[in-house]
C-alpha cells in the first residue's frame, strides 16, 4: 500500500490572488486544491508559497500559518523577518481573529453554540485527528447558523476557531453531528459525496500590523 505522504496532488490551475499588498506582509486568497507548502514528493512542489516566491514582488514571502489543501480563502504571508517573527507570535498567542464559512450536512437545530472538545492525532489513521479528553490538546470552536436550506437538507455556518488545531473545524462539525459537505476524512451518511469540494472557506482574517501596531482585516468572499 503506498504511503499517504506521497499522494500526487492534482494540479490546481486557479491563481493565488493578492488581496492587500503591504511592505512587510501580504494578504492572499488561496484557492481550494492548492497546497500551502510543498509536499514531500517532487511532483507536489507546486503550492501557494512557491508561487509567491517565484513572483518578483513577493520573492521573500514566508509562511506564518496554513490552510488545508482543500480549504479556500484568506491567508497572510510575511515578507520580512520582522513581520514573520511578529505575525507568527500573534498566531501562537491567539491574538489573530478569523472566521470561516462552512456548509454542513443536515439542519442544525440550535442557532449558535460552542464546541469544546480536545483533540489529538489519530496516528493509525493519519492525517486524521480524533477527540481525546485525556491526552488531547484544548480545541474550541464557536459556531453560528447563517442559513438553513430545508430543500437540500443542509446548513450554512459561520465558524470561529478560538484555537487552531489541525482539522479542528472538520472534526468539530462532525462532533456536532453535521459534517462539512465534501469532506472525505470526517464524514457520515455519504456527506463526502454531497459536494464537489470541501465546503469550507476562510472568509475573514484580522492581524495586528507589525509596523504600526494597528489591526488590519482582509476578507475573501465565499464562492459557494
Amino acid at each position: 500500500m503506498p504511503d499517504k505522504d506521497y499522494h500526487i496532488v492534482p494540479f490546481c490551475s486557479a491563481p493565488v490572488r493578492i488581496i492587500r499588498p503591504n511592505k512587510n506582509f501580504l494578504f492572499v486568497a488561496k484557492p481550494a486544491g492548492l497546497l500551502t507548502i510543498p509536499g514531500r514528493h517532487e511532483e507536489n512542489k507546486d503550492c501557494l508559497i512557491t508561487r509567491l516566491q517565484n513572483h518578483p514582488k513577493s520573492q521573500t514571502a514566508t509562511v506564518v500559518h496554513r490552510l488545508d489543501m482543500a480549504t479556500s480563502g484568506i491567508m497572510v504571508v510575511a515578507l520580512s523577518k520582522m513581520a514573520h517573527r511578529e505575525i507568527s507570535r500573534q498566531f501562537e498567542h491567539r491574538e489573530t481573529q478569523k472566521h470561516y464559512i462552512a456548509v454542513v450536512d443536515g439542519l442544525v437545530e440550535k442557532d449558535q453554540g460552542v464546541i469544546d472538545k480536545p483533540m489529538i492525532a489519530d496516528w493509525p489513521n493519519r492525517p486524521k485527528q480524533k477527540i481525546d479528553f485525556d491526552d488531547g490538546k484544548k480545541a474550541i470552536t464557536e459556531w453560528q447558523v447563517l442559513e438553513r436550506d430545508t430543500k437540500n437538507n443542509r446548513t450554512r455556518l459561520k465558524l470561529t476557531p478560538i484555537t487552531g488545531r489541525s482539522h479542528q473545524l472538520r472534526l468539530h462539525c462532525l462532533e456536532l453531528g453535521h459534517p462539512i459537505l465534501g469532506c472525505n476524512l470526517y464524514s457520515k451518511n455519504g456527506s463526502e459525496h454531497k459536494a464537489p469540494r470541501l465546503l469550507l472557506h476562510a472568509e475573514s482574517l484580522t492581524i495586528t500590523d507589525p509596523k504600526t501596531g494597528k489591526p488590519v482585516t482582509a476578507k475573501v468572499a465565499c464562492a459557494f
